[in-house]
């Protein structure tokens, strides 16, 4: 097993990075033994991965982390390259303990500036026992305009053993200036398959879930996965599915509306809960304070930034939530507008509804179904400018009605 053996449907980014960590190990090797540098290489300082969601982004920069981080003597044999999977520097990496590896991901709305700055300050750094020092920032899409400015002058002006790893949806997501940096590299939405393969090879799916799972999904791997491994996931999407044959009068599809946001409040919520006790309780702790008693004097100004927070994640949760369950509205109209077009019934992501999907086809014209998935891409647009989403999810359900 190597590094690389999670990275479905990408065989010319591994390319891409399996060579450049050839040549990060050999310019590593030399500096180490007194050698002359090597002159030309594929390696560089920061690397921006983009594709789809779904299509592995951060996987790809963890796997490239640990090839960078590899110290499997059989890797300086003929054929032997970076990223066995098995050696300290890969394992430590691939599970998040290794000293010179941080991954930083964030359950927030954004990246501010003071994150971002104590993020330079690292890596200025040199590494403490591995061979490079490796930043994974995994949204750097959520990067506020002058957390990006704070990151841009770390990427023109790079410690000498340092690796900035960036992932973003697009290359119009990151500033141009940090994007004109980096090198980029571009993943593309895997094979429906391949995903069902490696959900039976990596996770024990039952083979026809993960078929399933995998063509309901359209190649998402994190969405095949969760549907495939949680019951109450897939009830919710089953749930989600069913609003387009509930919005045949105005009543009906306002309730629908409020169901669709009352169950994207409870999986947030759900999700929230067992983090925020243990994080109130851990500064209760660290502040000198009682599980259920008086905090100490002074202390009223942490804890009310430690709820602002959880306030935050919880938004940006139901948000998300939100935003998943009208991806999968959208793939049911999709599939109506290509029963419309003429495909096979056996072509759609949403076999088990094959039903509703041909009537709905012949009851409405292909225009009417392009309306309607403009009007699902309006609503999402509608909640990232911070919409109340019961106004907008409600705006939606008519739209659907109208046609």
């Amino acid at each position: 097993m190597s590094v690389w053996d999670d990275l479905v449907g990408q065989e010319r980014v591994v390319g891409q990075l399996d060579a450049a960590a050839r040549d990060a190990d050999a310019y590593v090797t030399a500096a180490a033994s007194g050698s002359p540098l090597p002159e030309a290489s594929r390696m560089t300082h920061a690397w921006l991965f983009t594709g789809p969601p779904g299509a592995g982004r951060a996987d790809a920069a963890r796997a490239f982390a640990a090839a960078l981080q590899c110290t499997s003597p059989d890797r300086a044999l003929p054929g032997g390259t970076p990223g066995c999977g098995f050696c300290d520097g890969c394992h430590t990496s691939l599970i998040g303990t290794h000293a010179d590896v941080d991954v930083v991901r964030t359950d927030l709305l954004s990246i501010g500036v003071k994150e971002t700055r104590d993020l330079v300050r690292r890596s200025q750094m040199s590494p403490a026992g591995g061979r490079w020092q490796v930043i994974v920032l995994e949204d750097a899409d959520r990067l506020t305009e002058g957390a990006g400015n704070v990151l841009l002058k770390a990427v023109e002006e790079p410690a000498s053993r340092t690796v900035w790893l960036l992932c973003a949806p697009s290359l119009e997501d990151v500033l141009p200036t940090i994007r004109s940096r980096s090198r980029h590299l571009s993943l593309r939405t895997p094979p429906v398959a391949a995903v069902a393969d490696i959900l039976v090879r990596r996770d024990g799916v039952d083979p026809a879930l993960a078929a399933s799972v995998a063509r309901a999904t359209q190649g998402h791997i994190d969405r095949a996965r969760r549907l495939a491994t949680d019951e109450r996931a897939r009830e919710r999407r089953a749930a989600v599915l069913k609003l387009p044959l509930r919005v045949g009068d105005v009543g009906a599809g306002l309730r629908a509306a409020q169901e669709l946001i009352d169950a994207a409040s409870e999986d947030s919520k759900q999700a929230a809960t067992e983090t925020d006790e243990k994080e109130t309780e851990a500064l209760r702790a660290a502040l000198g304070g009682q599980s259920g008693g008086r905090m100490p004097r002074g202390t009223a100004g942490a804890m009310k930034e430690l709820e602002e927070k959880q306030k935050r994640r919880r938004t940006r949760s139901q948000r998300d939530s939100l935003d998943l369950a009208l991806v999968d509205l959208t793939s049911f109209y999709r599939d109506v507008l290509a029963l419309q077009f003429g495909s096979s019934p056996e072509t759609v992501a949403n076999v088990e509804l094959r039903d509703a999907l041909e009537r709905i086809a012949e009851d409405s014209t292909p225009a009417a179904t392009l309306r309607r998935i403009e009007a699902i891409a309006a609503c999402r647009e509608a909640l990232d400018r911070n919409v109340a989403p019961l106004l907008a999810v409600e705006a939606m359900a008519m739209a659907l009605r109208a046609g």
